[in-house]
């Protein structure tokens, strides 16, 4: 199981592993959250997985390697990454984050992992970074692909939809709960009137896709 990679520029790693939390319960310190760094982060894996698939696949068309993309690079995937290689033991945060559990804080892990990825970059190039995600994209991707996770469950649902019923599912946010930093949202997907699925999620897109599978569940179009 890999854990964080070793740096040359250890300021580096504790940057990408400090909270804004942190340094807004201590002031004195003259630090930087981890925020420009998950930025960065946030384009160098893109393009590095979106490269290891090309590569890994050269077999599937750009609609297949656009949503295993979008699967490996989601935030429940990089919050796994991050708790694999230890983030959450090592990540620093502001006492209230800490005990309102941000350390089990999906959104959090996985930016926190953004920003360990910005991290290496800066500080051993694009090579440490491809070298590093190598260790843990092979086996998330068969997992992906053994059980079609990265299948998008609204555009199933709207294909059969329009198929079998001649109609659009609509989506409707029927509860919003949480602080702004910690949202839950529970949206239920209705085809014409009837409700057929409901889920929740940290985003109203996330929610709608949890919502999404469910009514495929339901409706037994997957088991």
């Amino acid at each position: 199981m890999p854990s964080l990679p070793d740096f040359r520029d250890p300021s580096l790693l504790e940057r990408a592993l400090t909270h804004r939390s942190y340094l807004n319960e201590h002031p004195e310190l003259a630090l930087e959250d981890n925020e420009r760094l998950e930025f960065l982060g946030d384009a160098v894996l893109d393009f590095v997985t979106g490269a290891w698939l090309y590569n890994r696949f050269p077999e599937l068309q750009e609609g297949r390697l656009t949503s295993l993309r979008a699967a490996l690079v989601k935030t429940e995937t990089l919050a796994r990454f991050a708790q694999q290689a230890g983030v959450n033991e090592h990540l620093r945060l502001g006492r209230g984050e800490a005990e309102t559990g941000g350390r089990g804080r999906m959104s959090m892990l996985a930016d926190a992992f953004e920003a360990v990825l910005g991290a290496l970059y800066l500080d051993q190039g694009l090579a440490a970074v491809q070298a590093y995600l190598a260790q843990l994209l092979p086996e998330e991707v068969d997992r992906i692909l053994a059980s079609e996770a990265d299948r998008d469950a609204k555009s199933t649902l709207q294909e059969w939809s329009q198929a079998e019923r001649s109609i659009t599912p609509r989506y409707r946010t029927i509860a919003e709960e949480g602080p702004d930093h910690a949202k839950l949202f529970t949206v239920e997907v209705r085809i014409g009137d009837e409700v057929v699925g409901r889920g929740a999620g940290a985003s109203k897109q996330a929610a709608a896709q949890a919502a999404a599978n469910d009514a495929l569940k339901r409706l037994g179009i997957i088991l």
